[in-house]
C-alpha cells in the first residue's frame, strides 16, 4: 500500500467516531484529501486547536494535524481520570443515609444519619395521679459518624427534642484491632441490655424497668473488642459515673469514678442451627458517689414515664454504688425473646439524723415478639420488610406483635426514713402489649398499651392507683 493510502486509512480510522457523531453519511467512494482537510479543520475548531487553511494541503500535513488531535484527546482523557480520582464519592441510599467518601484509597468517610420519633401519650383512669395527654417529639437525633483513616473512628449524636439541645454520643474510637478498640468520650455505659439497644429498635415504645436501674450514657475511657468471628465480645471502662437510669452530666460532680464492664457471648452465631440466635452475658459496675440531688440519687419511672419512687430531699448518696446484671436474648426466624435482671446497690445517708443504709433495688423483665409477615426478628428489630408498603400494590410491610412483663422492687429498708411511703411505691409490676408496623426500612408505626400496678405509694398505706397508658409512635430513620 502506498504512503498516501496509509495516511488516508489512518485519517479515516482516527476520525470515524467524530464523523459518525456529527451525522456524516457513508459514501460510496473514499473521500478526497481536500474533503478530509475540511472535516479535520472543523474538528480542530471544536477542540480549540489551531487549524490551517484547506487549500494546498498534503497528506503529511493531515497526518501531523491528526497526531496533534490524538495527543490532545489523550491529555483530556488523562485529565478526566485525574479529576475523577481526586473527587469525593457522594452516595445517598434509604438504608445508609448520606455518605461522603474521600478519593482512593478512600480512608476518610462521613455518614449522615437521623432518627425522628413523634409520640402520642394518653392515660386512662388517672384521677388520683392525673397525667396530661399529649403529643410530643420523643427523639430528634441527627448523627454524624465515620472514619478518618484506618485507625480513627468517631460519632457525634445530638438530641434536639425537648426544650434544649443536648449531646448524646461524642466519642473517638482508636481501632487498633477488632479485638481491642479504645473508645474515648461519651457513650452508653456497658451494663443494661435494653439500654444498649438502639432507640430505633426497641420492641415497645419505652424501655422497661431494668433500664431504670442501669446507667445511661457516661463519659470516660472504654476498651472493647470481639473474638472468634464476633461470637464473643467485651467492654470495660472507667467513667465519671451516673445515677440509675440517667445520662451523665458534662463533668464529674464528686471527684469519684466508676468502673463498668460487660461480657457477652453468641457461641452459635452465623451457624444454621436452632441456637444461632442465642446470646447471653453478664455486666456490672462499681464505684463511689457522694452528694445530694438529682445528679447523685435516682428516681424511678413506670413504662408510662411517670415517677413512682424518689428519695426524701434530706437523703444523700454516701458511698458505694454497685450494679450487676445477667442478660440474654434469643432470636429464631420470626420469634424474638429478650430477658434481663439488674440489681442496684447504693449507700445512702441522712446526715442530719446520723442514719445510714445500704439499699439494694432489683428489676427484671421479659419481652417477647412475633413477626406475623415472616421476616426475621432480631435485636435490631425488623431490618427490612420483605414487601415494603407501596401505594397501589400488594406490599404492606412487616407486622410484629410484642408483649412484656416486668417488675421493680424497692428495698424495704428505704421506708420510712429514706422515702415517704405515702408518695413513693415500694413495688411496681407492669404488663403490656403492642404492635409494630414496619412500612419500609425507614418508617415504623407503633401502638402500645401498658398497665402498671403498685404496692404502697398512696396516703394511709394504700396502694397507688393503677397506671393505664396508651402510647403511639411514628418513627422515621435513615
Amino acid at each position: 500500500m502506498t504512503q498516501p493510502s496509509l495516511v488516508r486509512s489512518r485519517l479515516l480510522a482516527g476520525l470515524s467516531f467524530i464523523l459518525a457523531a456529527s451525522g456524516a453519511q457513508a459514501q460510496s467512494a473514499p473521500p478526497t484529501v481536500e474533503e478530509l482537510a475540511r472535516r479535520l479543520q472543523a474538528i480542530e475548531q471544536r477542540l480549540g486547536t489551531e487549524s490551517a487553511s484547506v487549500g494546498a494541503v498534503s497528506t503529511a500535513d493531515l497526518d501531523q494535524r491528526l497526531r496533534v488531535i490524538e495527543r490532545k484527546l489523550e491529555l483530556q482523557a488523562e485529565e478526566a481520570e485525574t479529576k475523577a480520582a481526586s473527587t469525593p464519592t457522594v452516595t445517598l441510599s434509604a438504608a445508609k443515609g448520606l455518605a461522603v467518601k474521600s478519593p482512593p484509597p478512600g480512608d476518610v468517610e462521613l455518614k449522615f444519619k437521623a432518627l425522628v420519633q413523634a409520640d402520642g401519650r394518653f392515660y386512662a383512669s388517672d384521677e388520683q395521679n392525673p397525667q396530661n395527654d399529649t403529643f410530643l417529639f420523643r427523639r430528634v437525633e441527627p448523627t454524624i459518624d465515620g472514619s478518618w483513616g484506618e485507625l480513627i473512628g468517631f460519632r457525634l449524636n445530638a438530641q434536639l427534642a425537648g426544650d434544649s439541645a443536648t449531646l448524646n454520643d461524642a466519642y473517638v474510637d482508636l481501632r487498633f484491632d477488632p479485638r481491642a478498640t479504645l473508645r474515648i468520650g461519651k457513650t452508653k455505659a456497658p451494663v443494661g441490655l435494653e439500654r444498649l439497644q438502639s432507640s430505633s429498635s426497641l420492641a415497645m415504645v419505652e424501655q422497661g424497668f431494668p433500664a431504670e436501674l442501669a446507667p445511661g450514657r457516661d463519659i470516660g475511657v472504654q476498651l472493647q473488642g470481639e473474638f472468634a468471628q464476633s461470637r464473643f465480645g467485651y467492654a470495660v471502662g472507667v467513667y465519671n459515673g451516673t445515677p440509675d437510669g440517667r445520662d451523665a452530666i458534662t463533668s464529674n460532680p464528686d471527684n469519684d469514678f466508676e468502673i463498668a464492664g460487660r461480657i457477652f457471648a453468641e457461641p452459635w452465631k452465623n451457624s444454621a442451627g436452632a441456637l444461632s440466635g442465642l446470646g447471653f452475658g453478664i455486666a456490672a459496675s462499681s464505684g463511689e458517689t457522694h452528694g445530694s440531688g438529682t445528679g447523685f440519687l435516682p428516681r424511678y419511672r413506670t413504662p408510662g414515664q411517670v415517677t413512682f419512687f424518689s428519695y426524701r430531699s434530706a437523703v444523700v448518696a454516701d458511698g458505694d454504688r454497685i450494679r450487676w446484671s445477667p442478660q440474654a436474648y434469643y432470636y429464631r426466624n420470626a420469634f424474638g425473646l429478650l430477658a434481663e435482671y439488674i440489681g442496684s446497690e447504693q449507700d445512702v445517708a441522712v446526715p442530719a439524723d446520723a442514719i445510714r443504709a445500704d439499699l439494694e433495688h432489683r428489676a427484671w423483665q421479659v419481652v417477647a415478639g412475633w413477626v406475623l409477615t415472616g421476616e426475621d426478628a432480631s435485636y435490631k428489630g425488623v431490618v427490612k420488610p420483605n414487601q415494603p408498603f407501596t401505594l397501589g400494590s400488594a406490599g404492606w410491610g412487616a407486622l410484629e406483635l410484642v408483649a412484656r412483663y416486668g417488675r421493680l422492687d424497692i428495698d424495704d429498708d428505704a421506708f420510712p426514713r429514706f422515702a415517704d411511703a405515702a408518695a413513693a411505691a415500694s413495688e411496681a409490676s407492669s404488663w403490656g402489649f403492642g404492635v409494630n408496623w414496619y412500612l419500609t426500612g425507614n418508617l415504623k408505626l407503633v401502638a402500645n398499651y401498658t398497665q402498671t400496678q403498685f404496692e404502697g405509694g398512696a396516703a394511709s398505706g394504700a396502694d397507688r392507683e393503677d397506671e393505664k397508658a396508651f402510647f403511639t409512635r411514628a418513627q422515621f430513620s435513615f
